[in-house]
């Protein structure tokens, strides 16, 4: 339902508010001399007067001494579809309210129960160059704490703006007072902030087209301020094996504007309540409708991966590697186990040419191609970028005509103008070849999968594979209990879970051939159902699956979309437990810290007294030996709440029907 409140042809006041549809968040905007806005939960003000403007690059400031105009405020409460993600449904309930503030330009702030955003509306019919945006969020106080993924240093030396980037979008959180955040280093989104006590403020980005991406950079003791990529103006061929494009100088500008369009949402979670933090769909919701009309052909699902595993497989008469015999194990292993799709990453293509059709002589595709369809499992082919985006056209076409379902493109490893339009480019070409995309080596998703469907996973996330070379400095256990309330508020992750080699504290150590993960084996299968991820990595070897064929069953035929998802309870840094249902069936799925853990799981949800469940959960020596588990099946009392002990790093995932 969509209901106009009013509209107001011109504005005899200069501040409005707007609430959430629950009134518990408010939003006060001022359009004195600047446009600001400031944002209260519960009556307590949890982000100050901040400004949004953007400067043209003829001078024009939109925003700062603004024309107000054609004030309207509208409310929507309807329930949108939502292939292909946590749930077949959500609803979609909000406040509007639009104003003009300037000729061709509006501004529009929404708040939702959990969360505000605004975004600057262009309906000009000639082009705009737009030198920069503002974007600032001030914290009430002095004591603002910060969760914050800096871009990752590539040297040691300190580094300019300009410098970062160009970076993968991937590193663990940084948690201090935001005053004590380095000030010389970029921050990328998602970035939860705590303003005041027991409020999390989750600030990130959605609707982002053609549009350069967000970084934020501490700006004073309680400030962060946003940075923008320029417009690059050359760029060189180089980077990894020759598949990146680098950036050798810019314009003086971040976008340029060439018909009527929004700009991306800015976007703050407010809630305090963890759970809903991870249970957010702000970003979704505010992302533009899909562009595909018929999605029945896109399918989701599970994907036997080489790559992280070295291509190791035991027990076979061939050396395996990157050759047709490898390919064809890992097509019977899918085939064997109902595994929708096999990947064939990076080394199919002659190296260093960035020239998809070049294939090494080790691999007959059409021949793999071929085999995999008769075991009914697609294949997935790796890209780099700029090998996919110099021959786009024709690649897509060769590949679909071929057979082959999708392809991984990696090491973009930018978000200014010029990649994010890629990624719209990709998506829309694989789309009108029935392909499906994962975007490896590339920022948070911001609303592309609900865009283009098609685009079914996203990297920008600190996953598995850094366990190949990571010191066992690194706490991969702490950040995966952050990452549901920070990177997965942004959309899909592709973390790469399945791990069967599984280190308790202590006992982690990187190995590139054979790799572990750090936690239990539990861990590894609650990662399934906790995180979202439609097109979903099985990371480990063929052999591995097969000597623990109760995992590789439990991961086998977990779904990878959803009807419903609800997170059962949940503490950032500490905790998560989250219920999936797919048609009458639920998994259910929770992870610690390094902190053991005596848990209720409340089951009531499932809506009957009784209930079959299949449980795997950390055995009595997981703490010493992470592999160790206990599979049960039995039949509960769904009015009595699970209790459940969690090891140091330990998790649990069940089976409900």
């Amino acid at each position: 339902m969509m209901l106009l409140c009013g509209i107001i042809a011109s504005a005899a006041t200069n501040s409005f508010n707007l609430k959430s549809p629950d009134g518990k968040l408010s939003v006060d905007i001022s359009t004195n001399q600047s446009i600001t806005y400031t944002v209260a939960f519960d009556g307590k003000t949890v982000i100050d007067p901040s400004q949004a403007s953007l400067q043209l690059i003829d001078g024009l400031e939109i925003g700062v001494n603004p024309r107000v105009s054609g004030v309207k405020r509208t409310n929507v409460d309807t329930m949108i579809d939502s292939p292909f993600y946590r749930a077949n449904q959500i609803r979609d309930n909000y406040n509007q309210l639009s104003f003009n503030v300037a000729k061709n330009w509006t501004i529009e702030f929404r708040a939702y129960n959990d969360g505000v955003a605004y975004r600057f509306v262009y309906s000009g019919k000639t082009p705009v160059t737009i030198k920069n945006e503002t974007y600032k969020v001030n914290f009430p106080g002095s004591e603002t704490f910060a969760n914050v993924p800096y871009v990752r240093p590539r040297s040691k030396s300190t580094e300019s703006f300009e410098t970062q980037f160009f970076n993968s979008f991937e590193n663990i959180y940084t948690t201090k007072p935001l005053k004590e955040l380095d000030r010389s280093r970029l921050i990328f989104l998602p970035a939860v902030f705590e303003p005041i006590d027991d409020v999390k403020v989750t600030l990130t980005e959605t609707g982002l087209i053609n549009y350069p991406g967000l970084f934020i950079n501490a700006d004073g003791d309680n400030s962060i301020q946003g940075i923008f990529a320029a417009v690059p103006e050359t760029v060189e061929q180089g980077g990894h094996h020759q598949l990146q494009l680098i950036v050798k100088n810019r314009h003086d500008y971040i976008a340029q504007i060439d018909n009527a369009r929004p700009l991306p949402w800015r976007v703050a979670v407010v809630t305090d309540n963890d759970a809903a933090l991870a249970a957010t769909n702000l970003t979704y919701l505010l992302a533009e409708p899909s562009r595909v009309a018929d999605t029945s052909w896109i399918k989701p699902g599970k994907v036997a991966w080489d790559w992280w595993n070295n291509w190791n497989i035991d027990g076979v008469d061939f050396k395996t590697g990157v050759n047709n015999d490898t390919y064809k194990a890992y097509i019977d292993f899918a085939s064997e186990n109902g595994i929708e799709y096999v990947i064939l990453d990076e080394g199919w293509a002659v190296n260093l040419k960035a020239d998809l059709m070049q294939v090494v002589p080790e691999i007959d595709l059409p021949m793999l191609v071929d085999y995999a369809k008769k075991k009914n499992v697609g294949i997935i082919l790796w890209a780099g970028y700029y090998a996919f985006d110099r021959d786009m056209e024709n690649v897509c076409r060769h590949y679909a005509d071929m057979g082959v379902k999708g392809f991984k493109v990696d090491f973009m490893d930018r978000d200014d103008q010029i990649v994010t339009d890629f990624n719209i480019r990709a998506a829309e070409t694989a789309a009108r070849y029935n392909l499906i995309l994962d975007l490896h080596g590339t920022s948070k998703p911001a609303g592309l999968n609900r865009t283009y469907p098609n685009v079914l996973n996203f990297e920008g996330v600190n996953g598995l594979e850094q366990m190949k070379w990571a010191p066992d400095t690194l706490d991969q256990v702490l950040y995966d209990v952050m990452i549901p309330f920070a990177r997965q508020v942004a959309g899909p992750m592709d973390y790469t879970q399945g791990a069967m080699r599984n280190a308790s504290k202590g006992n982690y150590h990187p190995c590139n051939s054979e790799p572990m993960s750090q936690g239990t084996r539990c861990r590894q299968l609650a990662l399934y159902v906790i995180f979202d991820s439609p097109f979903n990595m099985l990371c480990d070897t063929p052999s591995a699956y097969r000597r623990e064929p109760e995992s590789t069953a439990f991961i086998a035929e977990i779904p990878t979309v959803w009807d419903e998802t609800r997170v059962l309870d949940a503490k950032m840094g500490e905790y998560i437990i989250t219920a999936r249902r797919a048609g009458d069936t639920w998994y259910v799925g929770g992870i610690t810290d390094r902190s053991p853990r005596d848990i209720e799981v409340d089951l009531s949800f499932i809506g009957k007294p009784q209930a079959t469940m299949t449980l795997f959960a950390d055995g009595v020596n997981a703490h010493r030996i992470g592999r160790d588990y206990k599979k049960t099946v039995s039949t509960v009392d769904t009015t009595r709440p699970l209790k459940l002990h969690l090891a140091p790093g330990g998790g649990f995932a069940a089976k409900v029907k």
